[in-house]
């Protein structure tokens, strides 16, 4: 595979990681194959190495002395878990916008909602939900809670949503939600309407992953 010049080595690892579980070739209590991954990015163990540590921070993985790096429960509960994480930690940042907006970040909201409500396809309407997104943690979110929620979306996967049909109608009610109550300087709203998208990207995530077999039942024995 050849080398993505656009993206930092350690964030290609990162996601070829999360592609092998979105995907189901690696399953809770699986080994991470450290020769297979820098094989296939064609990139050294470096990279490798600073990618299994975010991933053990992010609560995805565990190493293990002396055996290497292996995947943590992955399953409904443990998406969900990762979800509301999320949600709780975007509500943060968007309720502080509502408590005090600025006419620039209401005018980038607004620009965000635009691109939105006018997209043709998913691929649009994703990147009009990240300038959304980046806009508020930008103005609102401090080093700390930014790199938190960094962290935490680690299962909001791109590739999902920039191929799922229904994203629009699914979603950008609850993005209207959020823009009203941080226009009408509504910080509970706010945080409700981060809180309730967490939820049902989860939903919409799960159903999907489930679907296609990729979720373990590990109550299966």
């Amino acid at each position: 595979m050849p080398k993505n010049y656009g993206v930092k080595e350690k964030d290609q690892v990162v996601a070829h990681i999360l592609e092998l579980l979105l995907t189901g070739r690696l399953r809770t209590g699986d080994r991470v194959d450290r020769n297979e991954i820098t094989a296939t990015l064609g990139l050294s163990r470096v990279p490798l190495r600073e990618a299994l540590v975010q991933l053990e921070h992010d609560g995805i993985l565990e190493t293990r002395y002396h055996r290497g790096a292996f995947v943590q429960r992955f399953d409904e509960s443990s998406l969900r878990e990762h979800h509301e994480v999320h949600g709780l930690l975007t509500g943060a940042a968007s309720a502080r916008a509502a408590a005090e907006p600025t006419p620039e970040v209401l005018e980038e909201l607004d620009r965000a909602m635009a691109i939105m409500r006018g997209a043709p396809g998913p691929q649009s309407y994703v990147e009009g939900a990240d300038l959304f997104r980046v806009t508020v943690i930008k103005a609102y979110a401090g080093p700390r809670l930014a790199a938190a929620i960094r962290s935490s979306g680690s299962f909001l996967s791109r590739k999902f949503w920039t191929e799922y049909a229904d994203i629009k109608d699914h979603l950008l009610p609850l993005f209207e939600g959020e823009y009203a109550a941080i226009t009408r300087r509504d910080p509970a709203g706010a945080r409700r309407a981060c809180i309730d998208r967490a939820d049902l990207t989860a939903d919409l995530l799960i159903a999907d992953l489930a679907r296609r077999g990729v979720l373990a039942d590990l109550d299966s024995g």
